[in-house]
């Protein structure tokens, strides 16, 4: 981060705290766009005439539940894509388009503490049809950190029998209907039976509905909205017939972020998450290096948990599978590494060797989807040579969930199907099967 931007966003820093949000906006706006940070007070009153749309997208309901819904969608957001009329050459990252400076407005206004308020729904649209014998249902979970909503997906074929469990975490300004149309998981439910459980974020937490992954307060175990999180977790997989032993985590931008938190504080409980257009975790501490990480300028992630960092001791580091466009600009793909960094071993991972190195943990393979995204798949293999690390770059690809359906939002439906690949890696693993390979072979 230059000079400029770094002093700039101290000043905002200042008059957000100073209560001057308008103007703290506007400077972050100009900084962003790397524009000379003229008198803030200057233009109050144009920053608090400006409606821009969120940087996320739309809510949208399709049944009935205890949270509420967003507001009209906005434009279709950039694509920063290869071919004709895109950038050609090396990559290079714009600045984030105007409508971010809405998404950071909302941040502002709602960067407070968890609410316990329970958030009736405002239905928006007649619910899309589910399968007979099908279920989604809603609910909430209170603890003293607050109270979520959530919406439960129960597969046709769930007739008491163990199932796995799929924990689902939306980005900005999504919902639970939103982020279960775009990422088809409750169809790929049916298919592989799995129960598939989506926490809502309150509005009263966070204005964009973002996960607060940039909190220290929401950064550890048992406080804040990851004991939320797990809380509800524990208490779906006690009223179904979970399988504890595979139980998963995922997460899109905010929400992967928030699932990388879960993955390092709940090791216990998740055995393995996924993580999509997400940032490592504790990557920041406030807004300002909030901002600074999804520039791609944050610190370098620090490996594995402490209790300093996590409040409980150390344990596993679990499987994980990560997916990022090489052409977001709403979240830098250097995040993605970064949480590559987290999660696997210093051995396994391939920018340590050179690449005339030959290196059996690591396999790199490239393909790409017919008339869609190239990628490359680059697989990181434990000591026992269980692989522990999949990291999937969708090249031309931006911040939006790959292979997902456009009856959601933020979404890519010509990259490779991340719900269907996570759902492969996610059943490759159990908390047995690592506990007793961690046992064997500790790192």
């Amino acid at each position: 981060m230059n000079a400029r931007l770094n002093s700039d966003l101290l000043e905002a820093t200042r008059l957000t705290r100073a209560g001057q949000l308008f103007e703290a906006t506007a400077l972050i706006q100009r900084a962003l766009r790397g524009a000379a940070a003229p008198d803030v007070a200057a233009d109050t009153g144009a920053a608090s005439r400006t409606a821009e749309p969120p940087i996320e997208g739309h809510c949208r309901v399709i049944d009935t539940g205890p949270f509420v819904a967003g507001t009209e969608p906005p434009d279709a957001p950039p694509d920063h894509l290869h071919g004709p009329g895109a950038p050609t050459g090396e990559h290079t990252f714009a600045p984030p388009p105007p409508r971010f400076g809405a998404a950071l407005r909302e941040k502002l206004f709602k960067f407070r503490s968890p609410a316990p308020a329970f958030e009736p729904i405002v239905p928006e649209r007649v619910p899309d049809a589910v399968p007979d014998g099908a279920r989604f249902i809603t609910g909430s979970y209170t603890n003293p950190a607050g109270t979520r909503s959530y919406k439960l997906y129960v597969p046709s074929a769930y007739r008491g029998q163990a199932l796995p469990l799929i924990v689902m975490l939306h980005g900005c300004t999504q919902n639970p209907d939103d982020f279960a149309a775009g990422t088809r998981m409750n169809e790929q439910a049916e298919k592989q039976p799995c129960l598939v459980l989506y926490p809502a974020q309150s509005a009263h937490a966070n204005g964009s509905k973002c996960w607060n992954w940039f909190k220290p307060s929401d950064q550890r175990a048992d406080a804040g909205e990851p004991s939320l999180i797990a809380g509800m977790t524990r208490e779906v997989a006690a009223s179904f017939n979970v399988d504890p032993r595979r139980i998963y985590v995922a997460g899109l931008s905010a929400g992967g972020a928030m699932a990388t938190t879960m993955a390092m504080t709940y090791a216990d409980i998740y055995a393995a998450a996924g993580i999509h257009s997400g940032l490592p975790h504790a990557t920041a501490h406030d807004l300002p290096s909030a901002l600074a990480a999804m520039q791609g300028n944050a610190a370098p992630a620090r490996r594995g948990t402490t209790r300093a960092d996590t409040g409980r001791p150390a344990v596993r580091a679990i499987p994980i599978i990560v997916f990022h466009g090489d052409r977001d600009a709403t979240v830098h793909p250097r995040n993605g590494e970064q949480v590559i960094v987290q999660f696997a071993s210093s051995e396994a991972r391939a920018c340590e060797r050179p690449e005339t190195d030959a290196n059996p943990r690591v396999n790199v393979e490239r393909g790409q989807v017919p008339n869609g995204r190239a990628y490359t798949r680059t697989t990181y293999h434990h000591a026992s040579g269980s692989p522990h690390v999949e990291q999937w770059t969708i090249h031309g690809a931006g911040h939006a969930w790959s292979g997902g359906s456009t009856r959601g939002t933020y979404t890519d439906p010509r990259g490779p199907d991340a719900t269907a690949e996570m759902l492969r890696f996610f059943f490759a693993h159990s908390l047995d099967e690592i506990s007793a390979r961690n046992t064997a072979s500790p790192e």
